[in-house]
Formats: C-alpha cells, structure tokens, sequence
C-alpha cells in the first residue's frame, strides 16, 4: 500500500522548497515585477515619442482648420454663383464683406436664400475677405491659411500672398495673417 501524505505534510514541503529556491518561487507569484513595469512603461514611453513625432497632432490641428476654411469658400462660392444666376452679376462688397444691394453682410450673419450662414473664420484673429470687380462679374474669396505655403492649395508655395491681393490688404488682425488661400468666379484666377 502506498503512503500518501497528509495535505498539511505536502504544503509544508512545498514551502521548504520555495524557501530553497527564492527565485522559482518568485516567478509563479501571479503579480509584475518591478523590473517588468519599468519595461513596459520605457516601451510604451518610446512608442509614444515616436507617434507624436511621425503624426505631429500641431499640424494636423493646422491642417484641420486648414480644411474648414476651404470649405467655408467653397460654400460661399456656391452661393455667390446661385446670386449670379438670379441677377446676372455678383453682390458688391463693403469693407471686405459681401453687400448684396448695399445690404453689408457679417462672416457669420444670414444671407438668406443663398446660404443659411455665412461663415466665419474659427480663429479670432483671422477673417475672410470678399471682393468684386467694378462691372459686378468676377469675384475673389481670400483666406489665410495656418499652414501657409506646406498646403499644396495655397496660391503660392513659399506661402506668400495671392498675386491678386491688393497691396497691404491682410485676412486677419495682423501683417502675419496674409491671404494666401484664394478662390475666384470661374473667369478669372485667385
């Protein structure tokens, strides 16, 4: 007959080994070691600097707002071209803003029925600026763009100023906020 050990026998000899052998009994614990934590956190501490560096979320923040300003054009475009249709030219301009029969109209005001609202810039420092040709058949947008000259749509890519942009006329509060985004009436350029 075989001799079998009490339970109280076998975990007293299950101690004595982990006592002999400090190690083996430290890596079946269930818990991380320091070591192993301080590995995790450099490992995940690198690949962070890492996405920051190839994503860069500045520029894409840039590049976002970027993309809301070529939209709003966009939008004001297609309402410049409805009033066109309606009147056979295009709404005069005061102080840089659309005057549809004098009727001076804020970035961020009505300009029912052609657009529900027209659009302001996001940046308190920056405005987009409308004109119009004397003869009320060519029209230009400006914007001035974060991103300046990087953006393949800007009008130039050193990130100057439209060629069309009067001489000291700015898209914003500042010399720095040059138009350097532009989009015009289908017969003419920016």
């Amino acid at each position: 007959m075989k001799h079998q050990l009490s339970p109280l026998v076998d975990s007293h000899s299950r101690l004595n080994r982990c006592q002999l052998s400090v190690v083996s009994c430290k890596l079946s614990s269930d818990g991380f070691t320091l070591i192993e934590l301080v590995l995790v956190v450099a490992i995940m501490g690198i690949l962070s600097a890492f996405f920051l560096t190839v994503l860069n979320p500045f520029e894409q923040f840039k590049k976002a707002a970027d993309s809301q300003r070529k939209s709003d054009l966009a939008q004001v475009q297609r309402a410049l071209e409805v009033y066109y249709e309606d009147y056979s030219r295009y709404p005069e301009a005061s102080s840089d803003k659309i005057a549809p029969q004098g009727s001076v109209k804020n970035w961020g005001s009505s300009w029912a029925p052609y657009i529900n609202l027209l659009p302001k810039d996001s940046s308190t420092q920056k405005l987009y600026i409308y004109m119009v040709s004397p003869d009320g058949q060519s029209y230009w947008l400006y914007a001035s763009l974060d991103r300046q000259g990087k953006d393949p749509q800007a009008c130039n890519q050193d990130g100057s100023a439209c060629s069309n942009v009067p001489a000291g006329l700015v898209c914003g509060a500042s010399a720095s906020q040059i138009c350097n985004y532009g989009i015009s009436s289908p017969n003419v350029s920016p």
